[in-house]
């Protein structure tokens, strides 16, 4: 019974009063986003020896697999689980989540409310008066003195509704700023997941680093033992003396401290990784390796894609608009509120004849609204979110700046650190030449052994600086892959229309139109 009439009631005012909701503007400014600060070109964008970008019309970077430039199997299994099992980015995967429900709950206010209403009264009256038991005689009537009672029993049911027709565009103003909040948070969900990998592959590479230094060190222990083997036995045949046997010794034992340091600094970067892949460091075990000595070419393109890749610069564009439309919401106070309501119901006694038509009851109305003194509060408001707009677009700009900053940093280390790994490169060669050189000529007694000492660590100061420099390279790259994008595109943001899903509860009529509703980006 309740079904029956709430459900034509709704689609006749729904027929009647959506025209005039549809044709209802939306005060406020219309949304252009605003020009960032951006150059034509980067200017450390330049070949470098040993070491080239990609031809950008010839290369992209793997969209959401960046890391398989390296080809490293095993940083492809680990990348693999940041986006499914790093709690950080479930957070804001949550985040999203939340922003993307609130939609509907602020869209909700665009549609008629429905309501019914069940009534039951039971009201007693009385007549007459009581006399303290006399009886009293009048012809032939006689009065006991008792009141007369009677009891009624009153029914009630049906609907009610109500409508803000949203004439000035304030709801609708509101829900276009939960929609671009919402791609807001998309942008900084896909922020998150870009920088957790980032710092993943980072973790990597620094473990690959102590991997490849402690390879180095055992390498030279190995050889200070032949060393230290040839003065002992030297000084067992007295042509060494015991500095020489000692300066050998403690040369060894330094090597070896050095080597053992590594291990710290190893297993601090597998919990790391551990973590950045949600699982407990107990859990995770990572075999030893070594540091790539590969550079992959990163396709680098203008400056202006930056505005299209980062999905930071994309966030912060998007909460330039919504906060532009927060200020037509802030405008539309200033216009009259107007609704319209109706109800539709039945009053009786008893049940049985509760749905005649003489028990009927209907009304329709419509009421206008108009704050005509606020202490100057919705003035207020609107320079607020004047005031808010203003933020978000130097935080846009900034952001932008920020992001060409980072890219030229990254392409000016890149070009010259691959300089500086020649240049490393002659001069390690040049080291180990000196060291061979020092230890024949203190083999055949025309060099005391402080020589070769001294030889031999100028040797190994060389070779750890270069792998440094592999290090720095590799590092490098990452973040130039990261301030780059990592190979993300705005078009990935989910549009306006995606997430104005249909309601299963609203009115098929009122689902089929939504021209009223803020338009795809």
């Amino acid at each position: 019974m309740k079904h029956s009439l709430t459900r034509p009631l709704s689609r006749r005012l729904g027929i009647l009063l959506a025209p005039l909701v549809f044709a209802g503007c939306m005060v406020g400014p219309s949304y252009k986003r605003p020009s960032p600060v951006v150059s034509a070109k980067f200017k450390e964008l330049r070949p470098a020896p040993g070491w080239n970008y990609a031809n950008p019309s010839l290369a992209e970077l793997p969209k959401g697999a960046w890391w398989t430039l390296y080809n490293d199997p095993t940083l492809n299994a680990l990348e693999a689980q940041v986006e499914l099992n790093n709690q950080n980015v479930k957070e804001y995967e949550a985040r999203y989540r939340a922003a993307r429900a609130t939609i509907n709950s602020v869209r909700a206010q665009l549609y008629p409310t429905l309501s019914g209403s069940l009534s039951f009264n039971r009201q007693s009256s009385g007549r007459g008066s009581r006399s303290s038991g006399t009886i009293v005689n009048y012809g032939s009537n006689t009065s006991s003195g008792v009141a007369s009672n009677s009891t009624e029993n009153t029914y009630g049911m049906g609907p009610t509704a109500s409508w803000d027709l949203d004439l000035w565009g304030k709801i609708r103003r509101q829900i276009q700023a939960q929609v671009t909040e919402t791609q807001a948070t998309a942008a900084d969900l896909a922020n998150a997941k870009l920088s957790y990998q980032a710092q993943l592959a980072t973790a990597y590479f620094n473990m690959r680093y102590q991997d490849s230094l402690y390879d180095l060190l055992q390498r030279n222990v190995k050889f200070y033992e032949r060393s230290y083997e040839i003065t002992h036995n030297q000084y067992e045949a007295g042509t060494a003396d015991p500095t020489a046997l000692l300066q050998a010794k403690t040369q060894l034992e330094q090597t070896r401290a050095q080597a053992t340091a590594t291990q710290a600094s190893r297993a601090q970067y597998e919990h790391a990784i551990a973590v950045l892949t949600g699982k407990p460091p107990a859990e995770v075990s990572i075999a030893p390796g070594s540091l790539t000595n590969t550079i992959p070419a990163i396709p680098v393109s203008v400056p202006a894609q930056l505005l299209e890749r980062r999905p930071d610069v994309a966030a912060a564009e998007r909460r330039m608009e919504e906060y532009n439309a927060q200020i037509g919401a802030a405008i539309a106070a200033f216009y009259p509120d107007v609704k319209l309501t109706a109800s539709y119901s039945y009053s009786g006694d008893p049940v049985g004849t509760l749905v005649q038509v003489a028990n009927r009851i209907w009304s329709l109305g419509a009421s206008a609204t108009e704050t005509l003194f606020s202490g100057g509060s919705r003035t207020a408001a609107v320079h607020e979110a004047d005031a808010n707009y203003d933020n978000y677009v130097a935080t846009y700009r900034q952001t932008v700046l920020t992001a060409l900053q980072g890219v030229e940093d990254q392409l000016s280390n890149l070009r010259i650190l691959a300089q500086q790994a020649d240049q490393q490169r002659v001069a390690l060669e040049a080291a180990n030449r000196a060291v061979t050189v020092a230890f024949n000529q203190y083999m055949a007694g025309t060099q005391i052994y402080t020589t070769v000492i001294t030889s031999q660590v100028t040797a190994l100061s060389n070779a750890q600086t270069a792998l440094q420099i592999q290090q720095n390279r590799i590092l490098d790259s990452v973040t130039l892959i990261q301030n780059l994008g990592g190979g993300w595109n705005v078009s990935a943001l989910p549009s306006k229309g995606s997430m104005q899903t249909d309601n299963p509860f609203l009115p098929s009529f009122i689902q089929k139109d939504r021209n009223f509703l803020p338009s795809n980006r």
